[in-house]
């Protein structure tokens, strides 16, 4: 899958070379993006802890509707 992305970010800059400045700023950024992606992803963002579920304490018993 990195190398996949690496591709895409490779085309995306050689389409930006014979692009107009807005267009060229866009394919750059995508590029940018594509490169992100295709690192390994031990250096991806981490994820966020699991959530945990209240105790079910807190929902025994009777109570106010």
């Amino acid at each position: 899958m990195e190398e996949f992305y690496r591709g895409f970010a490779q085309r995306a800059r050689d389409l930006a070379e014979k692009a107009d400045p807005f267009t060229r700023r866009r394919l750059l950024d995508l590029a940018q993006r594509y490169d992100l992606k295709s690192r390994p992803s031990g250096s991806a963002r981490p994820l966020p802890p699991p959530r945990t579920n209240p105790p079910s304490t807190l929902f025994a018993g009777p109570g106010e509707a």
